[in-house]
């Protein structure tokens, strides 16, 4: 497989577990391998590599590997979902269809690199150079990590489902060529949903070290707000929306001007100040460049508060109204009837709300991906 070599590891440098692997040359920024013109030649080869690289990483006997931890897939995340005390009627209705639609199993337990996926792989122009971050690593079934490649959040908006790079059929076609047993379509599906879920549920815990006050971060902070981009995708991946059209997924900020002071303070207007510092965020350039991201994190910040004092008002009321129109006195009610049924007379109302939901959050959060397929 291609890895970095281990030169040594210890317990103990300044204080701190260490690993020093081999240098590797190669890229792993997900826009740059998918638009970059340097990799144009490469990148129709890759899905069918991909497979072949994982039918090798499923080689590894489990039992090679200490320590690696194993659990039923989709009781563990319940357990990480239900731990947030947060319940969310869309992630509801996934952990059904998942549950109602579970394959049998496939008898096949293999090492699962558990985090295979564009952004974790380094890349040349010739191919594969590296794969990357095993701190996911565990034993299940190997048709997981395969899911995990297809999964919307690793496209980085291309329509190649395969980690942006190529089709399922050539992912498949290189994991047998190289001696891995495919899974079926519907196999593949169920975890490319399960996959879905799982980064749903990761966004949020990342978002739970600044909530929680152990990590406060601007990044974190606004991956709290973009969790709903994952349960659109939920929604797109169980068939239950559909991606809305450009024209449909226009910003609540464009042309929305900065309003007029309240009196008796002054101009600009708390919109314009929201505007002048999210500006000089997206243009400053610190030379640093984490600082540059953060910056950047920052400046998207600020549009999204912006968007939430334009439409909150708007939104709390109709997401009242479609509450109240099913009885429910809040999400955390809504997702307990999702949960024990009590709502199955009335399921497309349901999926209906839940679908009106996610896209008023993801129209405050990051109205451009409505229109992701």
């Amino acid at each position: 497989m291609p890895v970095p070599r281990l030169a040594g590891h210890g317990d103990a440098l300044l204080g701190t577990p260490y690993l020093i692997m081999e240098r590797l040359e190669g890229e792993t920024i997900p826009r740059r391998l998918l638009r970059d013109a340097r990799f144009a030649e490469v990148r129709p080869r890759l899905a069918r590599e991909l497979g072949g690289i994982l039918a090798r990483v499923h080689t590894i006997p489990p039992d090679a590997v200490p320590g690696l931890p194993s659990e039923d897939p989709l009781t563990g995340l319940a357990e990480r979902y239900a731990a947030f005390e947060e319940p969310r009627p869309a992630v509801e209705l996934a952990l059904r269809w998942l549950a109602e639609h579970r394959p049998p199993p496939s008898g096949r337990h293999a090492v699962v690199h558990g985090d295979f996926r564009t952004g974790n792989l380094m890349i040349d122009e010739t191919g594969v150079r590296g794969v990357l971050d095993w701190e996911l690593a565990h034993a299940g079934d190997p048709a997981e990590d395969l899911g995990w490649l297809c999964v919307k959040a690793w496209r980085f908006g291309s329509r190649e489902p395969v980690g942006g790079f190529g089709s399922r059929e050539d992912l498949l076609a290189g994991y047998a060529a190289a001696g891995g047993v495919p899974p079926t379509p519907e196999e593949l599906r169920w975890w490319e949903v399960y996959g879905t879920l799982r980064w749903t549920i990761l966004c949020r815990h990342q978002a739970e070290r600044h909530l929680s006050g152990a990590e406060p971060s601007v990044e974190y902070a606004v991956l709290g707000r973009k969790v709903c981009e994952q349960e659109h995708d939920l929604l797109l991946a169980l068939g239950l929306t559909e991606p809305a059209e450009p024209g449909e997924a226009a910003d609540p900020l464009e042309g929305a001007g900065t309003g007029t002071a309240s009196p008796p303070h002054d101009r600009p207007s708390a919109h314009g100040l929201i505007d002048a510092v999210a500006a000089f965020l997206a243009e400053a350039e610190p030379a640093d460049a984490r600082l540059r991201f953060h910056a950047r994190v920052a400046a998207g910040a600020l549009r999204i508060a912006r968007r939430e004092l334009i439409l909150g008002d708007e939104h709390w009321v109709a997401h009242r109204e479609r509450l109240r129109a099913l009885g429910c006195a809040d999400d955390a009610a809504l997702a307990v009837a999702i949960r024990t049924g009590a709502l199955d007379g009335c399921m497309d109302e349901v999926v209906a709300a839940v679908r009106a939901s996610v896209r008023d959050k993801l129209t405050v959060a990051n109205p451009a991906h409505l229109a992701s397929r």
